[in-house]
């Protein structure tokens, strides 16, 4: 009996991505979607998490989503890459894919993009977002000075324990890591007291990372009582606004376990 490959075809995942860039193709051998389609569907359960440790031009998510239309299925996917770059003479590369992995975040938004005007019916409730999170060092500053070693000049420096090029978002995804809170959680943001609040998973976790932060903002937080609260140690407006943290949540929402960065 003879056995055909579904590998063996540049054929399929060529002409696949083919299609979603327009006729260019900017990956070499990638895997066909029936084939990832094949060996998600031999697990019955239709819900969980893919992963994929060399997701390339992320044919994986590609089939997540393809399989989650068909079957009404809820399976969500983790890609992994590192940021490969591209030949510098490819057509990727001229095209602006400086690296593999942005060539594999367009694809997912073309494929999700083109499954969901496919769907039908099933596009009111096919997820096709994903989020996009880099690894890198940590967001605190190093301190490798012994107390003897600090000098007055060297005090300004020592102010802030977290480094300037971070941003607030660097922040709170460091802060759900510790907390062991899932990476795809809902995140919303919004304006308490005129401040920027990070809403994660619909009020599990307030996180508050602008600069001059009054009483009247931690009351405001306070008042909604987050199952987690979190502020940066420099945020605060003032001394006494630091020393008056934990007294307003004893007050307003003393279950909140509250972190300070």
């Amino acid at each position: 009996m003879l056995l055909r490959s579904i590998i063996s075809l540049k054929s399929d995942g060529g002409i696949e991505i083919e299609h979603l860039f327009e006729r260019k193709s900017y990956f070499p051998y990638p895997k066909p979607v029936a084939l990832l389609k094949l060996l998600i569907n031999s697990f019955e359960e239709k819900e969980g998490y893919i992963l994929d440790f060399f997701s390339g031009s992320a044919t994986t998510a590609h089939a997540v989503m393809q399989l989650n239309a068909e079957d009404g299925g809820n399976r969500k996917f983790i890609m992994v890459q590192l940021p490969e770059k591209t030949d510098e003479k490819s057509e990727a590369c001229k095209a602006g894919y400086s690296n593999i992995c942005e060539i594999g975040k367009e694809r997912i938004r073309r494929a999700g993009r083109k499954i969901k005007e496919d769907a039908g019916l099933a596009a009111d409730t096919l997820d096709i977002g994903f989020r996009c999170l880099r690894l890198s060092d940590s967001n605190m500053e190093n301190v490798y000075y012994r107390p003897d070693e600090v000098t007055q000049d060297m005090v300004p420096s020592l102010l802030g324990n977290i480094k300037p090029d971070r941003t607030p978002e660097d922040l709170l995804f460091q802060v759900m890591l510790e907390l062991g809170i899932l990476l795809s959680s809902p995140v919303k943001e919004e304006l308490i007291d005129g401040k920027k609040v990070f809403d994660v998973a619909d009020n599990y976790l307030l996180a508050c990372f602008d600069d001059n932060v009054t009483d009247e903002t931690v009351k405001a937080i306070a008042q909604r009582k987050p199952y987690y609260a979190v502020f940066r140690d420099s945020c605060m407006a003032s001394d006494s606004v630091a020393t008056n943290f934990e007294q307003i949540f004893k007050a307003y929402s003393p279950n909140t376990v509250r972190k300070v960065l």
